[in-house]
């Protein structure tokens, strides 16, 4: 009999035992702004399910609850989304404000509500009303924790908040890449190149015509990269889904899995709620700022996503006016810039003027006066239903395929690889997102915007979009890599993640068995490195170095399972290698570049002496000497591969109240497990996990490091962190009967007198 966890063991009468629902009073709170009754049920690892009698007080719900979980997170999302950091940050941020306010959404408000739902700006609304009814209810005198360490009080939200762009402009990625090639392509030829980074597809690294490559270097970034990243408040800065139909499972219906990658963080970058009230019966997670949910289920359906690289991004070189640099040369005469002038609040210095400039392409993110030149941003963002992940609101309500594709012809921002099934059997996915039209041109460079050639000629239509329903190996799976069907006519992108996580799971999906819970758990937590695979078997054909110590360490790594544990030696030593290799592989600054798809293509080509190998490891095992000692028995991947959780307040005197860890890490960047990141820590992954059974909605699972709550002070601020290292996960309840069974907190919210 396979062993099943104790948690799904647990049916809604064994779970009455746990908790006496009766008996928990609750917890009155009385609100301006709602309308009638609401109840929240706080389950035992602490998500809310939220019911509600009218849409309204079910999204008002959602903005107060968010709110009181998760206020300081929500704060510096707004601030960071809509161009208000330097307020609290000082002049070091105002930069990334000058940013934040050029990409946001100027065109016809009526048509950037309906493009996400028809009822987007009620929902937003009356969830920034939730917002600030609590951040009302707070004493000035006495704010949260981060607040008062921090010294400011939370700002009030408007709805334009929940469609502010930078959180979009972070997931569309392709402009870096840009300026790094023809950067490359200048420093050290196409050879090179492509030798390092090749496009895939395969196509030749060919700079446009017309673009003068001295012109482009990495201060163009400075204020773009500032603007994208992670807000940190100091007191002085890859994901997999899959899914099976009920021909592979124990239960005969589909079971769904997903574990979205992003940067590993405290408070969790997730929040899990479930909605019910009219038309909404929603359970999943989203981020914390925004309405609804992004992935999770209904009583109809299951989804979830990973990133698919769309090329959603160019950037363009515009030639401006040497005697008014308000002009910019565009199809054979000077035309004028948008230019807007702006006031940035600046802590401790008085406002700070800020000029925001456009060019028919876009905001100009960076100038260079000297040259005459300005780089213009278009992106995808820019178009009304940019914001990212709002477009959950009508794919939460999907009842089936037709309607889920109807929704994702709304997804824009960011572009996804949306999985689906439906308690009908019916399983698929469709590569979802805004896919610009590029004619007879890449996208892989910047483009002189003065020409008129390199122009986008519209967006891929849904039914263009790479998709699949009901396939007949009767499984799904995507893990951000090369999704472009056979023959498949439509430029979409060349940047994917190496294939190493997909092939994993096909190797697993492709066994003639049926499928549990249990065993996409054990997926989610898979850490063999196939990666390792190849690379053993490169190995195997040369012989061992002449050094004892080092051939003592290949035939050892010769005989690992390549599964990467955090007790064993051997994934420290293949990563410390491989982190070593390019160095000897390339002799060029650009072996900076080469991941470890490229390094074992390298060592697959014959082309390299032995010898290489044998260098590279006497310098691994340096290193490991250095970080580690000497005795290659202490070299277990768990002292030198662990993660961190960093509270974004950066305050010495709280950093054991606020921060979590170290804790051990199994598996890395190319594991199903992925627990990538710099200088061997795992900086990035799967905080969130869901297992969605179709068959019975109770008996899903989820987990979400490491808790539910922002509230240091909360029980659920790390309290789901030992059942994630420990590869743990608890129940996702659906039905009534099993949530109050499992409820420890009532809160009733109810209009004011």
């Amino acid at each position: 009999m396979m062993f099943m966890p104790w948690f799904l063991l647990l049916t809604p009468v064994a779970l009455s035992q746990v908790s006496n629902f009766a008996q928990i009073s609750p917890r009155v709170i009385r609100l301006e702004g709602l309308k009638q009754r609401v109840e929240i049920l706080r389950d035992k690892w602490g998500v809310p399910h939220i019911y509600a009698q009218t849409s309204d007080d079910l999204f008002f719900a959602q903005g107060y609850i968010a709110a009181r979980d998760r206020l300081f997170q929500m704060d510096l999302w707004r601030r960071a989304n809509s161009g208000h950091l330097a307020e609290i940050l000082g002049p070091r941020a105002v930069a990334r404000d000058r940013i934040a306010r050029l990409v946001r959404y100027r065109g016809n408000w009526e048509k950037e509500w309906l493009a996400y739902a028809p009822d987007t700006k009620a929902i937003v609304t009356a969830f920034v009303a939730g917002v600030n009814a609590y951040i009302r209810s707070l004493d000035p005198k006495n704010p949260p924790l981060e607040f008062r360490v921090a010294g400011y009080l939370p700002g009030l939200w408007r709805a334009e908040d929940c469609v502010a762009r930078i959180a979009g402009l972070l997931m569309t990625r392709n402009l870096v890449r840009e300026v790094e090639r023809a950067i490359d392509v200048r420093d050290f030829g196409i050879d090179l190149a492509t030798r390092v980074r090749p496009p895939d597809p395969l196509i030749p690294l060919q700079p446009p015509a017309g673009l003068d490559l001295k012109f482009i270097h990495l201060q163009i970034l400075r204020d773009y990269n500032q603007a994208v990243a992670p807000p940190e408040v100091g007191l002085e800065p890859g994901s997999n889904n899959w899914v099976v139909d009920g021909t592979r499972t124990m239960t005969g219906k589909p079971l769904l899995a997903n574990d979205p990658h992003r940067p590993i963080s405290i408070p969790s970058l997730r929040k899990t709620v479930h909605l019910v009230g009219p038309g909404w019966n929603a359970f999943g997670a989203g981020e914390p700022a925004l309405p609804g949910i992004a992935l999770g289920h209904n009583e109809e359906i299951a989804f979830g996503f990973t990133i698919v690289n769309m090329d959603q991004q160019d950037l363009y070189v515009e030639r401006t006016n040497p005697t008014n640099p308000d002009e910019y040369w565009s199809r054979n005469q000077w035309r004028k810039m948008e230019v807007e002038r702006d006031s940035v609040a600046v802590k401790g210095q008085a406002p700070q003027p800020v000029e925001l400039r456009y060019t028919e392409h876009g905001p100009v993110i960076y100038e260079d006066r000297t040259q005459n030149v300005a780089y213009a941003l278009k992106w995808v963002g820019a178009e009304a239903g940019g914001a990212g992940y709002l477009a959950g609101l009508s794919l939460a309500r999907a009842k089936n395929w037709s309607q889920f594709l109807q929704a994702v012809a709304r997804y824009r921002v960011p572009s996804e690889n949306l999985v689906y099934a439906d308690r009908a059997g019916n399983i698929g996915w469709v590569a979802a997102g805004a896919m610009p039209v590029r004619k007879n041109w890449s996208g892989l460079f910047p483009v002189p915007g003065d020409r008129g050639e390199y122009e986008w000629s519209g967006y891929l239509s849904v039914d263009q979009l790479p998709k699949e329903f009901n396939p007949p190996r009767h499984w799904i799976a995507t893990a951000n890599h090369k999704i472009l069907p056979p023959n498949y006519p439509h430029q979409i992108g060349y940047e994917w993640a190496l294939p190493y996580r997909y092939q994993r799971l096909a190797e697993l999906l492709s066994q003639d068995r049926k499928f549990s819970v249990e065993d996409f758990q054990r997926m989610q937590l898979d850490v063999t490195s196939l990666a390792a695979r190849q690379f053993q078997k490169i190995l195997r054909r040369h012989r061992a170095p002449e050094n004892k110590l080092h051939r003592d360490l290949v035939e050892r790594f010769l005989r690992w399972d390549c599964r990467m544990t955090t007790d064993a030696i051997e994934p420290t030593l293949f990563a410390v290698w491989m982190n070593n290799l390019p160095r000897y592989l390339l002799d060029s600054p650009l072996h900076r570049r080469m991941d470890v798809g490229v390094v074992l293509r390298e060592l697959e080509s014959g082309q390299h002496p032995p010898s290489v190998l044998w260098r590279a490891l006497e310098s691994a095992a340096g290193e490991l000497e250095k970080r580690l000692g000497k005795d290659p028995n202490q070299w277990r991947w768990g002292r030198l591969h662990q993660v961190s959780f960093q509270h974004p307040l950066r305050a010495p005197q709280l950093a054991e109240k606020l921060n979590r860890g170290p804790v051990p890490r199994p598996g890395d960047a190319n594991t199903v497990n992925n627990t990538g990141g710099a200088d061997y820590q795992q900086t990035q992954g799967a905080s969130y996990r869901q297992i969605l059974d179709l068959a019975d909605w109770d008996r899903s699972v989820m987990t979400n490091v490491p808790g539910e709550s922002g509230d240091p002070d909360s029980p659920h601020y790390s309290d789901l962190l030992s059942e994630w290292a420990e590869g743990r996960y608890h129940p996702m309840l659906y039905s009534r009967k099993a949530i109050e069974s499992a409820t420890v907190e009532r809160i009733e919210l109810r209009p004011a007198r």
